[in-house]
């Protein structure tokens, strides 16, 4: 029994790592999600209409509700906007 008990804490140990190193890397490397630079089909989740929640299914390029991860400082370089005023720019663009 205690072999069944420590097969499945070492399975919840790797489990919860592998969450971990899917999400950490994005905040630990200094990233940030940057919106209306993503190229058609480019984007890097889900975007502010909530139309989608995956990766590569922007249907334009530039769109201002979809995003991609880019080093932190950089986005407005880019030509980017922070999620703050994406959102602003949504909501403008729906009212």
């Amino acid at each position: 029994m205690k072999s069944k008990k420590t097969a499945a804490t070492a399975a919840l140990a790797m489990a919860l790592c592998t969450i971990a190193s899917l999400s950490l890397p994005a905040h630990a490397a200094g990233k940030e999600k940057c919106y209306g630079i993503a190229l058609a089909g480019q984007n890097d989740c889900g975007n502010l209409a909530g139309t989608h929640s995956c990766a590569g299914q922007a249907k334009v390029d530039h769109d201002p509700g979809e995003w991609k991860l880019v080093a932190k400082g950089t986005c407005e370089d880019l030509g980017g906007l922070l999620k703050a005023e994406a959102k602003k720019r949504y909501k403008a663009q729906q009212g």
